[in-house]
């Protein structure tokens, strides 16, 4: 490699004269990336770990953080603090905005080159709106923490408003909640709002009755959690009608605006949208020049390589690839992090001297698990499946099992059994000022409109 490509590059650390170890850069601290650093310890490698946050997030519970139930502090956690035991590891906080396979080397914002003999790319996805980008500002998405306390202040400012507004219209609309979608994430949402709306709520307003809320979840598809079997579907959807959401299905959304949305042939005036309905891949096929499905997706060889790159991985929502049973693998947690067990060994097989190709990914489905409300739960686990309050508390200790450290787990234990027992959520904190969504700012708020949150 020529000297002028190195002196642009990030320096390596390590003392002087020390002989290179294998450069393995992976991108993206999700649960893919996260997984191959973890299971790369003890191998000769020296790893730079490269996101544009500086947490990890437990994605599957960042619904509970956008409907006030979690805070966000108990399901994300500063990556340089997960892998300060792990000298080996760099962690670097900035943007990725290329690849140069050419000359092996990861491009980053301010011009910065990272070198890598292997490459890893978990860069997971962004919000889709087929097509209608102009709609994001109405109608948010829910991937990161920033999106999370969007929404949340959204729902809570909504209540806040139609408690002083006087025109039965505006409060009408003040207090309906659409959600866009009616996969987990928007079964989760509609539920949990729903379960705010009718049971946290009522003893806090005077001047409104939070039980006239409207939740209404919208789905072009004909069933809620398609991906599931068909008779936890039908049970899913019961069990939310119960709870008061109105479900409608067949009906795409054809607009989306400030004053709310229309589908089919029915416009709804809400003043909040949650979209829950897409996503699309981030640009890593685009960095890459590699083929692509419809959403972005890389499509990857059996082993989860680059077509033509064997030095170059992706994981996780970044990639399709089709599972056993022939369809995709699905974008959950658990597959991705499979892939990146499965790409932590084969870069230790290929150090260790391993010849031929590499073994191929063979994904195992361990269960779909989604909440309905508050007691209840579908589970999918193949050979078995459940429903109702058993469901529900195997979905949250399954959930609990999985979180990061003892603290984290012993917080939202004690939250969801405080919302159990009292009908209580501890994080209705609306935060990043009122002016943000249309309440004028007061002399007194020590936040500014549209300034991050503090995490």
């Amino acid at each position: 490699m020529p000297d002028d490509v190195h002196a642009e590059a990030i320096p390596e650390g390590g003392p002087a004269g020390a002989v290179r170890r294998h450069r393995v850069v992976v991108v993206g601290s999700g649960f893919g990336g996260l997984e191959t650093v973890q299971r790369l310890a003890g191998a000769p490698v020296d790893i730079t770990l490269v996101d544009q946050r500086n947490h990890h997030i437990f994605q599957p519970l960042l619904y509970q953080v956008a409907t006030a139930s979690l805070a966000t502090s108990e399901i994300a956690w500063p990556i340089r603090s997960l892998m300060r035991g792990r000298p080996e590891v760099t962690t670097l906080l900035a943007t990725v905005t290329g690849v140069d396979m050419a000359a092996r080397q990861v491009l980053l914002d301010g011009e910065a080159r990272l070198p890598y003999d292997t490459l890893v790319l978990a860069t997971g996805v962004r919000h889709a709106y087929f097509g209608h980008p102009e709609w994001e500002p109405f109608a948010p998405g829910l991937k990161t923490l920033e999106d999370a306390t969007r929404i949340r202040r959204r729902i809570l400012l909504a209540f806040e408003q139609a408690e002083r507004e006087t025109d039965r219209r505006r409060q009408d609309a003040l207090l309906t909640f659409i959600v866009v979608g009616a996969g987990p994430t928007g079964v989760e949402l509609a539920g949990t709002i729903a379960d705010m709306a009718r049971d946290t709520l009522p003893p806090d307003f005077r001047n409104i009755d939070t039980h006239r809320a409207r939740v209404v979840l919208i789905e072009a598809g004909p069933r809620v959690l398609a991906g599931y079997p068909e008779d936890l579907s039908a049970y899913a959807q019961r069990s939310l009608e119960r709870l008061g959401v109105e479900v409608e299905l067949g009906r795409a959304v054809s607009a989306c605006t400030a004053e709310g949305v229309v589908y089919g042939d029915r416009r709804l005036e809400a003043r909040t949208i949650i979209w829950a309905a897409g996503v699309r891949a981030s640009p890593a096929a685009e960095w890459l020049g590699a083929p692509a499905d419809r959403a972005g997706r890389i499509q990857v060889l059996p082993d989860l390589t680059v077509p033509g790159h064997p030095e170059i991985f992706a994981i996780g929502d970044t990639v399709t690839i089709a599972g056993p049973d022939g369809k995709p693998v699905p974008g959950i947690a658990p597959a991705a992090k499979q892939e990146g067990r499965h790409v932590a060994g084969t870069i230790k097989a290929r150090l260790g001297g391993a010849a031929g190709p590499s073994a191929a990914f063979r994904y195992r489905h361990q269960g779909s698990l989604a909440q309905i409300g508050k007691k209840l739960a579908v589970i999918d686990f193949g050979w078995i499946k459940l429903r109702g309050a058993l469901a529900w508390w195997i979905w949250g200790i399954a959930h609990i099992y999985f979180l990061i450290g003892v603290r984290a787990r012993l917080s939202v234990a004690i939250n969801w059994l405080w919302i159990h027992i009292r009908n209580q959520r501890s994080a209705r904190l609306i935060t990043q000022g009122r002016g943000a969504e249309g309440l004028p700012e007061t002399s007194g708020s020590s936040g500014s409109a549209g300034a991050p949150p503090a995490l």
